[in-house]
């Protein structure tokens, strides 16, 4: 979180800024001849059932109206009067029935404009706690995801005894190590991004050996751009799961990405085992949790930044997506 966020996000800040605002509406308004002053005493007079009605009134307006509107009508009235009176005594003016109308409506106004900034901000606040909340949930989904799959390699391996076992486990150490310790913040360092990636291409090449022509490249200057984590791998592992890699057929996967100015453009390419996916497209049924899970990070992390195209074309699957980093 940036200096400027954890400003904005400073509740201190947001008063200080809020009632700084309103004094320079009270400065423009006021017709004194001291207007510092009196805007200074405008505020003193307004600022107690400013902060009764947000932190005591305010939240009865979802348990009961009416308590809620008799609560705001009083708190109005009674700060009216403390108001009007303590402006009488300081001006050595008669308290009036009309002062007291004029300054009603004046706290009336400052109360309605108190409480929309406090229903936006909590609104804010509740909708991305709920944000961050699903985001979380999809990232713990991920990491699942991808540890079922990898271990079912394992599985088969060995059962045949296969040599390649060893160096699989430490690839996936690896892979591990960074899906779970790095991968705490939102974004992460495009470079260990592409790090993965190219580590988990390994561990299927070694998998595969000579069935399959994996080929992986990178263009472009990624240092200092950062990306959602464990965003990219989804597209990768669906490439490998669902890849025709029989011995007679010419398998490949092939991923690239290129980086220009702020601009992320990532794209996969596998041909297709048709007879295991002809029943179930990749967004079907449990085989598409991972898609399902990072287009809804896509929409969560990039809004109206991305561009994401999956397409079938002949006997291969072309994934495609740009992202405004």
């Amino acid at each position: 979180m940036s200096k400027l966020d954890r400003w904005i996000d400073n509740k201190i800040a947001q008063n200080i800024f809020i009632w700084f605002f309103f004094f320079l509406i009270l400065l423009t308004t006021i017709q004194t001849d001291s207007k510092v002053s009196a805007a200074i005493f405008a505020m003193l007079l307004l600022a107690p059932s400013v902060y009764i009605n947000n932190l005591i009134v305010l939240p009865y307006l979802k348990k009961n109206k009416i308590i809620f509107f008799a609560l705001f009508l009083l708190n109005t009235a009674v700060f009216t009067v403390v108001s009007v009176f303590s402006i009488s005594r300081a001006t050595d003016q008669q308290f009036g029935v009309e002062m007291f109308i004029n300054f009603f409506g004046i706290m009336i106004l400052s109360l309605v404009f108190a409480s929309a900034i406090k229903i936006a901000r909590d609104s804010f606040l509740r909708r991305e706690q709920e944000r961050q909340a699903e985001l979380k949930l999809l990232k713990a989904q991920l990491n699942p995801h991808f540890l079922f799959n990898t271990l079912n390699n394992l599985y088969g391996l060995s059962v045949v005894k296969s040599d390649k076992l060893p160096n699989l486990m430490l690839k996936l150490s690896d892979l591990l190590r960074y899906s779970l310790y790095d991968t705490k913040e939102p974004f992460v360092a495009l470079e260990k991004e592409v790090q993965y990636l190219e580590n988990y291409m390994s561990l299927e090449k070694i998998r595969l050996e000579d069935q399959t022509e994996i080929s992986f490249t990178k263009t472009g200057n990624l240092s200092s751009k950062k990306i959602a984590p464990m965003l990219l791998i989804v597209f990768v592992e669906n490439a490998f799961k669902h890849l025709d890699s029989s011995a007679n057929k010419n398998s490949y996967v092939t991923v690239s990405i290129v980086v220009e100015d702020n601009t992320l453009t990532f794209s996969c390419k596998n041909t297709k085992d048709v007879n295991g996916v002809k029943q179930q497209t990749l967004e079907e049924g449990k085989s598409g949790i991972g898609l399902k899970n990072a287009k809804k990070r896509l929409a969560l992390m990039y809004p109206d930044t991305h561009e994401l195209n999956i397409d079938e074309q002949g006997s291969e699957y072309i994934v495609t997506l740009t992202v405004d980093l």
